[in-house]
């Protein structure tokens, strides 16, 4: 059993990394001869692949849809752009690299990992040219905080996923995932990047173009807000859940508040008034803005509803039981083992999305023998699925073309970040696990 899954885990890295198949396609072929390996018959295999793929998207979709129409009306309203110029004012030259620091964490919360990264190379390149600084040493930093944000934070795809897969809260993991976050940017951002004053561009071409904002831009308190509104939510809901008897009305209410996808929908029509109607945005031209943001994540939800169907595969053919007490023997603590796994396949494919829902679907039906926090489990996995970027990563040539550099220094410099990021992120995640979960 043990070999059918290490060779399907083979198949599906063969079809991505090396025959290019989109990861959605690859999860369904995978799947298919998975499932026929593992005994399930071939008149029921479809229904099983509708099933899995149907619970995954059922309780997801609403989360990353609104995600990407929440950030995209935050980058296209200039609100991101306000954050950052009022970061770097406060912080000053001086303290250059945390108001960058800062910035990328706050605006990765809503953005997603591209948006976000296409975003802050103008403001990273504009204040280098301004204070003639050496690039890698300001950029880092800011693209610390926002992979951080996009491997650890709910709503970003990977971990809102995991979240719904391991039946964790989504508030109790957003707090862990702070918590976590803060030491971890720090160490791979700005100290790090102390590191990396004498990396050179090997070319002083610009490959960029200057953020085309709108003329009327929002408020400094408007773009703050209407940014964090997710993390508000969930902050309140959980201290009125915690103050207010469970009988009472209100904590009726709170809960109702708390999930998911209500935080999503109030936090979409807040800044659909605040960033939208207020500053001038006609309804059809937000309808716009909110089809292209679910258009750039499409492809996305269709990679996490094909992981879906590769971990019911598991469940139907009886596979995740017998994986379980193979996977019991092992002298592994299991957030190290889902660090692991998802290390590995994130070396091996690149995608730090397939390497997250991959190793949830195999340890999902595990959880209930691990005995560990499905939050900590989320963030655990989150961790590994960041592991050493490199040439198979979109993200590793995207750092390398943007800011000039050779291979060699982009390995010295965003792939250790990464790796960086990723254990430190571990060594939080045990912390946590041994002083709350004794």
């Amino acid at each position: 059993m043990l070999l059918i899954l290490l060779a399907s885990l083979l198949l599906l890295i063969l079809c991505i990394a090396v025959l290019k198949v989109n990861p959605f396609i690859a999860f369904l072929i995978v799947s298919i001869i998975t499932g026929l390996l593992l005994g399930i018959k071939p008149s029921d295999l479809a229904a099983t692949l509708q099933k899995g793929i149907g619970d995954m998207l059922g309780s997801i979709i609403i989360i990353i849809c609104i995600g990407a129409m929440v950030g995209k009306l935050v980058a296209e309203s200039g609100a991101a752009q306000v954050i950052a110029n009022t970061m770097v004012r406060l912080f000053g030259k001086r303290y250059l690299l945390w108001g960058l620091v800062c910035t990328g964490f706050i605006i990765g919360i809503p953005l997603f990992y591209n948006v976000g990264f296409v975003l802050a190379i103008p403001i990273i390149f504009a204040l280098v040219y301004q204070y003639k600084l050496p690039a890698v040493y300001v950029g880092l930093p800011m693209m610390a905080a926002l992979s951080v944000a996009h491997g650890f934070l709910p709503p970003h795809p990977s971990p809102a996923a995991l979240v719904t897969i391991f039946h964790a809260s989504m508030g109790q993991t957003l707090l862990y995932g702070i918590a976590i976050a803060i030491p971890t940017i720090i160490i791979a951002g700005p100290l790090f990047a102390q590191t990396l004053k004498k990396i050179q561009p090997i070319s002083n071409s610009q490959t960029f173009t200057p953020n085309e904002l709108p003329s009327r831009l929002p408020s400094v308190a408007n773009s703050f807000i209407s940014a964090l509104l997710p993390v508000g939510l969930l902050a309140i809901t959980s201290i009125v859940g915690l103050l207010v008897p469970p009988t009472a009305p209100i904590a009726s209410y709170a809960k109702l508040i708390s999930e998911p996808p209500m935080v999503m929908l109030i936090t979409l029509i807040v800044v659909s008034i605040t960033l939208g109607k207020s500053q001038g945005h006609s309804m059809g031209h937000l309808l716009h803005l909110f089809e292209t943001g679910v258009k750039d994540i499409a492809m996305i939800v269709l990679i996490i509803g094909g992981s879906g169907a590769l971990k019911q595969v598991l469940i139907d053919s009886g596979a995740s039981q017998q994986i379980a007490q193979i996977f019991t023997t092992w002298q592994v603590h299991p957030l190290v083992l889902g660090w692991c796994i998802a290390a590995t396949i994130r070396v091996s494919l690149g995608s730090a999305t397939v390497a997250g829902l991959t190793t949830a679907g195999i340890l999902a039906p595990l959880m209930a023998s691990f005995h560990v926090s499905p939050a900590l489990m989320v963030l655990a996995i989150g961790s590994g699925s960041l592991f050493f970027s490199h040439v198979n990563d979109p993200g590793f040539w995207m750092f390398k073309e943007y800011f000039h550099l050779s291979l060699k220094d982009t390995f010295r410099s965003w792939s250790l970040m990464e790796t960086i990021v990723s254990v430190v992120g571990l060594i939080g995640v045990m912390v946590i696990q041994a002083c709350i979960y004794r």
